[in-house]
């Protein structure tokens, strides 16, 4: 993410909005499973399907940064792994 910044501040003057991720589709419970497996989580996740921003999926249109040239080179569950790392070691 910080990398990504960097570009956009070197590449990037506009008002609209950029996306930042990695591309790759991914369910909301794998993204949750993924941060529990990382963090060392064993209890149960729950999702409530009746809020109305119960969309099981999410991709973000990273298109406009890859246009300027940036692209993930971390995958998300090193991303993940990273900063619950460098959370750990300032608390």
């Amino acid at each position: 993410m910080a990398d990504a910044c960097v570009h956009l501040m070197k590449t990037y003057s506009s008002a609209e909005l950029v996306n930042i991720g990695t591309g790759e589709d991914i369910t909301i419970a794998e993204f949750a499973r993924v941060v529990a497996a990382i963090v060392g989580y064993g209890g149960e996740i729950g999702f409530d399907t009746s809020r109305p921003d119960g969309t099981p999926r999410k991709l973000l249109d990273v298109s406009r940064l890859a246009k300027l040239g940036w692209r993930a080179t971390t995958s998300l569950e090193d991303g993940v792994r990273r900063a619950y790392e460098a959370y750990l070691s300032h608390t």
